[in-house]
Formats: structure tokens, sequence, C-alpha cells
């Protein structure tokens, strides 16, 4: 199958692919040698810029896939180190195979001892994406076996560290904020168990982890582990095209995730659901979301892909209750988050304009009922997101279509003009 495009009277044919699932993608790579021309796509909204068989998203039906595999599947019935394993290797594992994968992840979980002293670099009030970005970006300095991207072995072995080392990273970087002691990672527990103990576990007495707590991080990760060409992942592609390692494209990734546009919503739709404080205040936000001439706006819901209910969000909604109910927690917040998510459901307002509840609307509330900060919560996002990043970046080195990426623009400026020396010049 072929698309025509014309210009100037002249027309040239472009080859139209079809994926396993999705719309149709014309290719126009020959487009600005045929017609002089080309493409004005600002945010990439239509443009596919790479192949893929990781992950694929219907916005429209709210559709979440991973390898094939529906997310709620995923999360309900799956763990976040078999996810991994299946966005790395595109397959789940057999039981041989999960057990490798966990121990070698599981080995890799700590991190040169030195590291503990770069910490000490920065201020303690210092945000912890600040952190990691530093520190994920220093680890091409501490591991140069793993950095030549050209051996298939090294990439592997560094793909495993970031997996295993981000759960080590984030939890220093809480406890330097707070000013405790660095806890060692502990072989024995879960990839969750054992980040939920080196963040919150103190060397005078043992931690005992909550199982529901546990399951529900889980699932968070889950969750978040992977979500196709969005800004972060693009950006991971986009730095590795040139070349550079693994770690530096991780905290490329970081840096870009930090946005508030982007892995920052859940912080915001937590601080919107505590200024509404309760329920009986949500028709008066509801009608200044609806006023045009009022700043406030509703967060958690809409979603630059999703169109219908963000699936991620209904796993969500059911483990919130959960681990509120079994911590013992009665928060407003959660009240307001349903009764604002029933509302929101059932008004012509929100239908028209498909603002349905995405995953940002549970997730902060779950992360500050087990104890996180909210300046945490981007940063438990770039955890499982690696996950994600990695295999994204692995499959793009396989890829060899892949180019190093050079998007071209639509120059406005002044056109050619003549230098005109200072004293010259009125």
């Amino acid at each position: 199958m072929t698309a025509t495009i014309g210009i100037d009277g002249k027309t040239a044919e472009y080859p139209v692919h079809q994926g396993s699932v999705g719309p149709e993608v014309i290719d126009i790579r020959k487009l600005y040698g045929n017609t002089g021309r080309f493409t004005f796509d600002p945010g990439f909204t239509s443009t596919a810029s790479c192949e893929s068989k990781i992950t694929y998203i219907d916005g429209d039906q709210g559709i979440l896939l991973h390898r094939g595999y529906p997310i709620e599947q995923l999360a309900e019935q799956s763990s976040f180190l078999e996810v991994a394993y299946l966005l790395l290797n595109g397959d789940l594992p057999s039981q041989t195979e999960h057990d490798e994968f966990k121990y070698l992840i599981t080995r890799h979980t700590m991190v040169h001892e030195q590291l503990a002293t770069f910490y000490r670099g920065f201020r303690r009030d210092a945000h912890p994406m600040a952190v990691m970005c530093g520190v994920v970006g220093a680890l091409s300095a501490f591991y140069h076996d793993s950095t030549d991207i050209h051996d298939p072995k090294q990439r592997e072995i560094a793909c495993h560290r970031l997996i295993a080392k981000m759960p080590t990273i984030a939890a220093m970087a809480y406890k330097y904020s707070v000013g405790q002691p660095f806890l060692y990672p502990d072989n024995s527990l879960s990839y969750t168990g054992n980040f939920l103990r080196m963040t919150f576990g103190v060397p005078a007495e043992p931690y005992i982890i909550n199982p529901v707590v546990e399951d529900a991080l889980d699932k968070i990760f889950i969750l978040h582990a992977d979500h196709e060409q969005n800004a972060s992942t693009s950006t991971v592609r986009l730095a590795g095209s040139s070349g550079a390692n693994p770690f530096a494209c991780i905290a490329a990734g970081i840096a870009c995730l930090w946005g508030p546009a982007h892995g920052g919503a859940n912080e915001a739709a937590l601080e919107m659901l505590r200024t509404i404080g309760r329920p009986e205040r949500i028709p008066e936000f509801i009608a200044r979301a609806k006023n045009k001439d009022d700043p406030f706006r509703l967060m958690g819901f809409g979603h630059r892909v999703y169109k219908n209910y963000d699936p991620r969000a209904k796993v969500l909604g059911a483990a919130a209750t959960k681990v509120l109910d079994t911590l013992g927690i009665s928060d407003p917040v959660l009240d307001t988050a349903r009764e604002l998510e029933r509302i929101a459901l059932s008004d012509d307002y929100f239908i028209e304009k498909k603002l349905y509840p995405n995953v940002d609307f549970y997730s902060g509330i779950i992360l500050s009922a087990i104890g996180f900060p909210t300046s945490m919560f981007t940063a438990l996002f770039a955890l499982a997101r690696t996950t994600g990043w990695i295999a994204q970046w692995t499959e793009m080195m396989e890829d060899k279509e892949q180019k190093i990426g050079r998007p071209r623009q639509l120059y406005t400026g002044h056109p050619r003009r003549d230098y005109v020396p200072l004293n010259q010049r009125g």
C-alpha cells in the first residue's frame, strides 16, 4: 500500500506500513528529497520516531499493552521484576528464567561505596530528583566495564545494574534528605520490599514489611514501568541515538521526567485534593474548573494519549482503599477523590471533554499514606520507569534503521542580512 502526496503539480508515492495493531503509518523519509519540504508537527503528535515492539497504547479505548499483555492483568497477577523481564526480553519468563533474573538483579543492588561520599556533596534540602540526576549520571564514572554500547554483554550488564541500583539510589536520596544513615540492601527481600526497608528502616531496629503496602507499591511500579514514546522515553532514545552511554541516557530521562507536566502530575493531583479538602466543597471547585476565566485546573484528569478511562487508574483506585483500610487511615482526601471521580464520570462537561481520572489521581494518595513526602513522588516514578527506559534504549541500540535524532524546524527568523560594524549602527 502507498500514499500519494502532491505538491506544485508533482506527485510522489510513499510506503504505508501496518503495525501488528494500531493505525497505519506513512513512511515520509524521502519526502524532503522528493519535494524539498518536510513536515511541521510540534510535539510530534502525528509522527512515529521509531519502530517498537515493547508497549502499545490505544488512547481512545483505554488500552495499554506491554508486549501484548494488558496492564490490568500484569498489575493484578504479576510482579514488578517479572514485568521488567518481560519488557527487556519480549516474553514472560519461565520459572528458571525468573529465578535467574531475580538473582542477577538482587546481586547488583549495592552501589559503589564512594557514592556515599558523592551524596554528601549535595545540600540536605536538595530535591531528590536533582540528586538522582547527578548520581545516575555519575554511575558511568564508577562502572567503566559496562559503558561500551557496542558490546551486547556490556549493554546487558548496564541494564541489570540500572534496574537493580535505582531503588538503592532513590532510598539513599530520601535518607540523605532526612539525615538518617544509609541502609545496605537486604538480598533476602523482594525488589519492592527491599526498597521499603532501605527507605523507612533504621539500623536500631528491624523493619517489618506490611504485605499490603508492599503489594500496592509493586503495583505502582508496574503501572509506571513503561508508557510508549512519552517525553522522557523519547529523551532517552534521543540521547542514546548519539552514542551516549546508558547511564547518561537514563539521567537525561530523569531530568525530563522531573518536569511538572510529566512526572510531577501525581504531586499536583494530591495537592489539588488537599486544597478541596472535603467532598462537600467539590461543586465549588468543579464550577471553577468550568470557568475559563478562573486559573484553577482539576489535576489528575485527562491525558495526552488516553481519551477514555486510564486503565492504570482503575487498578490504583482499588489499591488506595485497601492501603488506607489496612493502615487504619481515615483520609478525607480519599473520600474527596472518590466523590470527585463519581461526579466527573457522570458530568456532561467531563464526558464531553473526555476528562477521565488518570494514574496520577490515586497514586499520590497511596504514596502519601505509605509515608513518602511529595518530593519523593517523581523519584519513585523514575525508579519504576527506568525499566521501560532501558528496554527502549536496548531496542534502539539493536535497531539497524535507527539514526542519530535530528528533528527539523520551521524557521521564522530573519533571512540573510549583512553584518554592520558597531560604529556604523544607529
